[in-house]
């Protein structure tokens, strides 16, 4: 068994996290919008750190609830998920400005919904 007070902390981090990109992505409306200035890549570079933030989260979400409660949500990649974080940390030179304007105008706001329905459902 795990703790939940534990998990109800990192799922808190999580959605705080990506409650930040979220907001950050609010004015960015083409990758032009990360690579057309000096700006935009410090706007890239701080979404890039939340990404970390929520690979390395998910992580440890997973870990301290023995892989039990991602699994029962497929509607999110976990894996690639937390695999963005590893390419972000260890291969940054070559992040691609297209994969993560992507990810978070499209699949943040969807992992969001998925974290507070495991928020919701679970009696952590």
């Amino acid at each position: 068994m795990f703790d939940p007070q534990l998990a109800r902390e990192v799922l808190r981090q999580l959605m705080a996290s990506t409650q930040i990109i979220i907001d950050r992505m609010s004015n960015v409306n083409t990758v032009e919008d990360f690579t057309g200035s000096p700006a935009g890549m410090e706007k890239l570079d701080s979404i890039c750190m939340q990404l970390i933030v929520l690979g390395e989260g998910l992580k440890n979400f997973d870990k301290i609830t023995d892989q039990s409660v991602l699994q029962r949500y497929p509607g999110v990649e976990w894996k690639k998920a937390m695999g963005m974080r590893d390419i972000i940390t260890h291969h940054y030179a070559d992040v691609n400005a297209d994969a993560i304007f992507d990810t978070c105008k499209n699949k943040i706001p969807e992992l969001k919904k998925s974290l507070e329905q495991i928020l919701n459902h679970h009696q952590f």
